[in-house]
Formats: C-alpha cells, sequence, structure tokens
C-alpha cells in the first residue's frame, strides 16, 4: 500500500519548493519564455497539452514549446495557482493547479494536474503533467 500524504503534513521547504516551481511556471508563460520554461522539466517527462497532444520526453517537449509558446496569442497575463498538493511518496507530488488566461474578454481556465519529483540536488521537476482546460457548464 503507497502511504499518501497532504500538503499540511510535508515538510515546508518541499511545500515551499513546489509553490516556487509553479511561479517560475508562471513567470516563464507570461515572458513567452521557453528556455526558463524547459529548464523546469525532468529529462524523461510526460507531457499532454491541453488538446490532448502527447509529448514524451524532453526533447519533444522543448520542440513543442520553442514552437508554440513565443508565438502564443495571449498577451502574457496568465496565473498559476497551485491548488492543492498531495504527496504520493516523500520525493513525488501530484499538484493540482488552478490556471488563468486573464486576457480581457477571453478570460478561460484551466486545471492542470502536474506530477513533480524531487531530484537527488533538491529541486523539484515537472515530470508528468496534464494540461486540461475547464468548460462553463
Amino acid at each position: 500500500m503507497i502511504h499518501m500524504t497532504t500538503e499540511t503534513s510535508a515538510p515546508t521547504a518541499d511545500i515551499e519548493a513546489i509553490h516556487q516551481l509553479l511561479a517560475t511556471v508562471e513567470h516563464a508563460q507570461q515572458n513567452k519564455d521557453p528556455e526558463e520554461f524547459l529548464g523546469l522539466f525532468h529529462p524523461d517527462a510526460v507531457w499532454t497539452t491541453a488538446r490532448g497532444k502527447v509529448l514524451i520526453g524532453f526533447d519533444a517537449i522543448a520542440a513543442f514549446t520553442r514552437k508554440v509558446l513565443p508565438a502564443a496569442n495571449w498577451d502574457g497575463k496568465v496565473t498559476y495557482e497551485v491548488a492543492h498538493i498531495l504527496f504520493i511518496r516523500p520525493d513525488v507530488a501530484a499538484v493540482k493547479v488552478r490556471q488563468r488566461y486573464l486576457t480581457p474578454g477571453e478570460e478561460s481556465e484551466g486545471a492542470p494536474l502536474y506530477v513533480v519529483s524531487k531530484q537527488a540536488d533538491g529541486r523539484w521537476l515537472l515530470t508528468a503533467c496534464q494540461n486540461t482546460g475547464v468548460v462553463a457548464e
């Protein structure tokens, strides 16, 4: 049986590091900076875009990101907020994210799920991520 912990029972430093990881995602997205964004990925990461495109491994994620992020059709006003952290193991966490694009007249929301892993050097990296758009019901 896998023991899972919530955000409140995990070490404060790890919780803060995960919040900082999301702050860096937000900064990279706001500035449409593919290199800053790509610096957050595990080399073997898996990424699924909000439109369902599956990218396996850093090279595929990098090629996609370098093509689409600088050309993104929003004005850079996007926020990423940690909604919930579930520690699956001390070095692996599932992070539910609230993503909001704040372009006037075209606001939209996403609900990504990021599985992040702690590296030997203490950094937390994006490892398996699924972007999901929120559709108003």
